[in-house]
């Protein structure tokens, strides 16, 4: 505590004043009047960016030999408010869009479980955290950023996508977000807790022998990003959280085949 790393610190407050942003604008989202959607853009944009500043955090300190256990406290209480909070409060937005009190309660519980799960996320990287470079190549569980991205992008879908895509309807896109943002943020909540592995993308991006190869695909990606915006954010972040889990299952299910038979009158074994 004697030296305080200034800029890894200011970067990770970044994050904080991000996600208490983020939730300063969902707060003026009135169900009752459309032109309050846009709160929900700016709400998701300072989400993602939040993201940033919580990538940029950690590589400063460790480029600058910085790190401590005290910015690695600081990030977690950070990321609890900017991935935590606020993507739960703006779930608990977009479900007032149901008429029914019983469809609103529900809601709000799975907002009350998505932020339980994403602060036991925190708790548990926190204490299973290693200082040992090998044990940093895959997270235990969806990491409560990418999670925080599914739903963040659930608001793009919602209070952007159809005037920046002519051919999507714009009532047939928020009808579908309504319906499938509790499901999708009660999945990725618990994938949250769960220990499905996960690989960490920007280590994959800046590290390895083909480092190169992996930056012209990120490369690729922003240009998709530049060209689709909030419809290729969305494909990345569920893409990313939905497609260990499904590999997870197609393995476990090619584990669970038995070996086929040998043909009778033919020894298995070497002569």
């Amino acid at each position: 505590m004697k030296k305080l790393a200034i800029l890894p610190t200011l970067l990770t407050l970044g994050n904080a004043v991000c996600g208490f942003a983020a939730l300063a604008f969902a707060s003026k989202i009135d169900a009752s009047d459309p032109a309050t959607d846009v709160f929900f853009v700016y709400s998701a944009w300072l989400i993602l960016s939040a993201m940033i500043f919580d990538s940029l955090d950690g590589y400063v300190a460790r480029l600058s030999r910085t790190a401590s256990d005290f910015g690695g406290e600081l990030d977690s209480l950070c990321d609890a408010i900017s991935f935590g909070v606020a993507p739960a409060f703006l779930l608990l937005r977009l479900g007032r869009e149901w008429e029914t009190p019983i469809a609103r309660q529900a809601i709000a519980v799975i907002a009350v479980l998505y932020l339980a799960c994403a602060i036991l996320r925190l708790a548990r990287f926190n204490v299973e955290n290693s200082p040992d470079p090998a044990s940093h190549r895959r997270f235990k569980g969806l990491p409560s950023p990418a999670a925080a991205g599914c739903v963040a992008t659930l608001c793009l879908l919602r209070g952007g996508l159809a005037g920046d895509l002519s051919f999507l309807d714009a009532e047939q896109v928020q009808a579908w977000v309504k319906t499938f943002a509790p499901a999708g943020t009660l999945l990725v909540a618990l994938l949250m807790v769960s220990r499905v592995p996960y690989p960490k993308v920007t280590r994959q991006l800046l590290r390895g022998r083909r480092r190169f190869g992996h930056l012209g695909r990120a490369l690729l990606l922003l240009g998709l990003v530049a060209l689709t915006q909030q419809l290729a954010l969305f494909v990345l972040f569920w893409g990313y959280s939905l497609s260990m889990p499904l590999r997870s299952l197609l393995l476990w299910a090619l584990r669970q085949q038995p070996l086929p038979a040998s043909q009778p009158g033919h020894d298995p074994l070497p002569r």
